[in-house]
């Protein structure tokens, strides 16, 4: 039987209900597609300067999927690179968690599609909660793990945003990059996932919507910008305190990487120190359900994310959907 005790100088995140065992990220990678779109076409096809994209969202440039290139395949990549990185074999997976608002076809789910690539006959689900999908997806595979009713679970936030992003709609057509990114939870390990809070407002939906007629993102930016600001600031607050710690304790804190403008807003807000908030938009543009693990992992890269440090993850999504956890981090 496997040694499952936490091995940490942190005190416990407390829980509203003790968990009958911890769950923790034991393996993490992302997978970007090869091709970089910069903001030169993308402006001149709106009729705008490529510097006026990076003053609104703070962009400079993102990844799109080739043509042949599908959501499952990069969800398949990030898989199989997060299986390496916890010294694990597909066979030691149960569970497969797929957060995506872009599979491949409207059925079957990208899951059990990552699942059959994976040669594995295991439970396989999509979670559609948009940009807080991961988030989601995530505090569902922590609780199967701590319940006991899962054993090692693969959490994977896969988008190709360009697919349905509009490139003359000034709004949005500078917003969306393609990706993927998966971790791999198990109860071995060091650090842990503290208490994960997920909200709705559904009287909100029409603010980001994309309807299977034109299947195409339409968004009211300036309320979707505001809204954003909002519950990321609060459920900040509330994640913080629900996991008995404060916001002077967070080492990182990974929010959505939506706009480079809402990230800076947020932190004036709560008052936090820049270089603590992290900010990849630039490079990646807003990969929706990719975006907080996709972060993760190009922090792990610049060797800014190390074990022992407590994270602050939080997301806000079309829905409108939006949540915070914290997590305590073990992946060395």
């Amino acid at each position: 039987m496997r040694d499952t005790t936490a091995v940490t100088d942190r005190q416990p995140l407390n829980g509203r209900l003790a968990p009958a065992r911890t769950a923790r990220v034991i393996g993490l990678v992302h997978r970007l597609p090869d091709r970089v779109v910069p903001n030169g076409p993308i402006a001149e096809r709106i009729g705008v300067d490529p510097e006026w994209i990076v003053r609104r969202t703070g962009i400079r440039e993102r990844r799109y999927a080739a043509p042949d290139e599908r959501t499952t395949d990069l969800a398949v990549a990030a898989a199989r690179r997060a299986l390496s990185d916890a010294g694990l074999k597909a066979s030691d997976i149960d569970l497969i968690l797929v957060a995506t608002m872009t599979p491949d076809e409207l059925t079957p789910n990208t899951a059990p599609l990552v699942a059959d690539a994976l040669g594995l006959r295991v439970g396989a689900f999509d979670v559609g909660s948009a940009c807080t999908g991961w988030l989601s997806a995530l505090s569902l595979g922590a609780a199967q793990i701590e319940t006991g009713r899962a054993a090692r679970v693969l959490v994977i936030g896969a988008e190709t945003l360009s697919r349905i992003t509009d490139p003359d709609d000034k709004r949005t057509a500078s917003l969306f990059g393609d990706g993927a990114a998966a971790v791999v939870l198990g109860p071995e390990g060091d650090g842990q996932i503290g208490p994960v809070l997920l909200a709705s407002d559904g009287s909100m939906a029409e603010t980001i919507i994309a309807n299977h007629t034109d299947r195409l993102l339409i968004m009211d930016g300036h309320t979707t910008f505001n809204m954003a600001i909002k519950v990321l600031s609060e459920s900040t607050e509330q994640a913080v305190a629900a996991a008995g710690t404060t916001l002077d304790d967070i080492d990182l804190f990974v929010f959505h990487q939506a706009n480079g403008r809402i990230l800076k807003a947020v932190a004036e807000r709560l008052d936090l120190p820049l270089e603590r908030v992290a900010d990849y938009v630039g490079e990646t543009g807003n990969t929706s359900a990719a975006s907080i693990p996709l972060t993760l992992s190009l922090l792990r890269e610049d060797g800014r994310l190390r074990p022992g440090q407590r994270l602050l993850l939080a997301a806000v999504g079309a829905g409108f959907t939006w949540g915070a956890g914290v997590v305590d981090w073990g992946v060395r």
